[in-house]
């Protein structure tokens, strides 16, 4: 396998490392001296500007799709990866830092009175439509401009995905706007239109971005990552068209398959397995260095003096907990090597703590804590008992279920601000687990693609294949369902959990 450098988010040193700095240049809103004789001229000028839209795109103060464990330390407990889970039903949480979410889960949100973190910002869209009205004036080759404006295109769709996800409804506007522009006060357009868009733009991002940048531009996304963003965006508009019945939903089904196997005939990327189903999974979580992760497509860097987070400082010790719901979802390997839900398990318990997590998938007890590893895996934790519940000292587990994906013990020492565990944004797991839902969808899948789908996960998981045939699981045998859909969509929620994939597929 060649290990190539991966798309990371941001920049490693310097200021453009994806900082909330406001007196940079890069920070400033477009204005007249970008668009004047003295810029768009070169390569270095296309190549500076879009600088400030990765630097724009991650600032989690405005814009919350590019996450990860935020720009803030203080906030990797508010409105990080996990902290957005607590929308979902595999997390549970009672913190005041996470009401937000909480809210949202429960229906019981208000609509914000500021544009912040409620989603209604619009300085990125601007940013990206500076470039498209002026990047065409530079004296360069044709397909150096179209690099860059594969770039721009990217993160215009991303934009806007976040945008439907958020409102459906919304304006879509592909000008440069001015206090003048009546375009301020246009009606929102309808969410087929603003998606059919959005492939256009992700089109072109697929066609113009190269496969991968030379050593003197490194870390800026390429096609790779566009087709893992094609692949998300695809099903999720496929999915959602055909379950909130909308129409023409095959052909973004379609698109999501297209996409999907175009990534994988890059051989850029694999599944991450070292034939170590104990740890394999918590390695992509836990890193301090994704770089040559062949897994990872692209993710957010970090680094203690440039960019640090908090993660694994609040991920076990805050008010919070996974869902039984959740844990239920992982299947048990019987003593007949079979994997089954816990409902038609022959041998699964449920009378103790541990019995709940003996012979299970792996993946469970890297995503919550056993509490009998926990003075072994967690740092300066000996005065704790786990689980921490009510009338125990400590930050109260809401269930029992502590989360410990993204969890570094070493990084845990060095103290607030100072953890540099990197966070995956996009992985191949997801593209395989699209591919493999869009064929279910649409009627096609077989054998042969869940072995090259689900069952490369389940082998790094150390868990018996998934046929094409399954059992159906009681718990959702009056769902309309497949019982081969229901184990994808099962995989999925295991395999994902706690990285912004859970609550856009229960809105799907």
């Amino acid at each position: 396998m060649k290990h190539t450098i991966k798309t990371l988010f941001g920049f490693a040193v310097g200021a453009l490392l994806l900082t909330a700095c406001n007196d940079s240049f890069l920070d400033r809103n477009p204005t007249s001296d970008l668009i004047d004789k003295d810029f768009w001229n070169t390569a270095n000028d296309l190549e500076v500007y879009n600088n400030g839209i990765y630097n724009q795109a991650g600032d989690n103060d405005n814009y919350m799709f590019l996450v990860g464990f935020t720009n803030d330390p203080y906030n990797s407990s508010a409105w990080s990866a996990i902290a957005c889970e607590a929308q979902t039903d595999n997390f549970a949480s009672l913190s005041a830092a996470q009401q937000w979410a909480t809210k949202i889960g429960a229906g019981q949100e208000m609509v914000p009175n500021n544009p912040d973190r409620g989603g209604w910002k619009w300085d990125l869209l601007h940013r990206c439509n500076v470039f498209f009205e002026n990047y065409q004036k530079a004296d360069i080759l044709e397909t150096t401009k179209q690099q860059y404006a594969g770039e721009v295109y990217f993160f215009r769709a991303w934009f806007y995905l976040d945008k439907v996800q958020k409102y459906g409804d919304v304006p879509y506007v592909t000008k440069a706007l001015d206090t003048d522009s009546p375009e301020l006060y246009a009606a929102r357009t309808p969410r087929k239109e603003v998606m059919d868009s959005v492939l256009v733009d992700i089109d072109k991002a697929c066609a113009y971005l190269p496969e991968s940048w030379d050593a003197s531009h490194p870390n800026r996304v390429d096609k790779g990552t566009a087709l893992a963003l094609k692949s998300r965006i695809c099903l999720y508009e496929g999915t959602y068209r055909k379950y909130h019945d909308l129409g023409d939903y095959e052909k973004y089904l379609q698109e999501a398959v297209k996409a999907s196997e175009e990534l994988i005939a890059l051989k850029k990327y694999e599944i991450y397995n070292t034939g170590n189903p104990d740890s394999d999974y918590t390695a992509l979580f836990s890193s301090t260095d994704l770089s040559t992760n062949p897994e990872v497509i692209y993710y957010r860097k970090y680094e203690a003096g440039v960019l640090g987070n908090r993660m694994s400082g609040y991920i076990v010790l805050m008010n919070a907990g996974a869902t039984k719901d959740f844990v239920d979802d992982f299947l048990c390997l019987d003593s007949d090597g079979e994997a089954r839900p816990t409902s038609l398990s022959m041998d699964y318990k449920d009378d103790t703590y541990q019995h709940v997590l003996t012979n299970r998938d792996p993946r469970l007890t890297q995503t919550i804590l056993d509490p009998q590893k926990a003075k072994d895996v967690l740092y300066n934790q000996d005065k704790y008992k786990f689980p921490i519940l009510n009338g125990m000292d400590g930050w109260k587990t809401t269930t029992g279920y502590h989360v410990i994906k993204y969890y570094n013990k070493e990084e845990d020492a060095k103290g607030y601000g100072n953890e540099g565990t990197d966070a995956p944004l996009f992985r191949y797991a997801e593209v395989l687990l699209n591919l493999a839902e869009a064929k279910a969808e649409l009627g096609t899948i077989d054998q042969t693609v869940l072995d090259n789908t689900v069952n490369q996960l389940r082998k790094r998981a150390g868990m018996p294949d998934l046929s094409i045939n399954p059992p159906m699981d009681p718990k959702y045998a009056d769902e309309g369902l497949t019982s081969l859909l229901v184990e994808i969509r099962r995989e999925r929620r295991v395999e994902l959990s706690f990285e912004l994939s859970r609550y856009p597929d229960l809105m799907r």
